[in-house]
């Protein structure tokens, strides 16, 4: 969970939310095939559940500074240039999280698992 103080006190933003919150702004970049599993824990979950979550395939550990590192698993359409999907996708997250969540991440990973044709 990070903590955010300002003027009117502290807002608790979970690691739930901000993984909801990076996989929808993910699914909405042009691109984006599918969003896979991220780790064995969520393929576990995945296979045993039979549903999708909605903070599917997104990873998030936090530096000693309390900011967060996110890591994001994806499969892209085919013939789309890698570089630039991903270099959109970096840019994305970070706008949507210091603007919707007040949150600036340490770094953005994306992962491209798989190219979808």
């Amino acid at each position: 969970m990070i903590k955010v103080k300002n003027h009117l006190g502290t807002i608790g933003i979970t690691d739930r939310y901000l993984k909801t919150l990076v996989s929808k702004t993910a699914e909405s970049c042009f691109g984006v095939a599918d969003i896979n599993r991220a780790g064995a824990v969520q393929g576990i979950e995945g296979f045993i559940k039979r549903r999708r979550a909605e903070n599917f395939g997104v990873s998030i550990k936090h530096t000693p500074s309390g900011r967060p590192i996110i890591g994001l698993h994806i499969s892209v359409a085919y013939g789309v240039n890698l570089n630039a999907i991903a270099n959109s996708i970096i840019h994305k997250v970070e706008y949507v999280l210091e603007s919707e969540a007040g949150v600036k991440p340490e770094k953005v990973n994306v992962f491209i698992d798989k190219m979808l044709g």
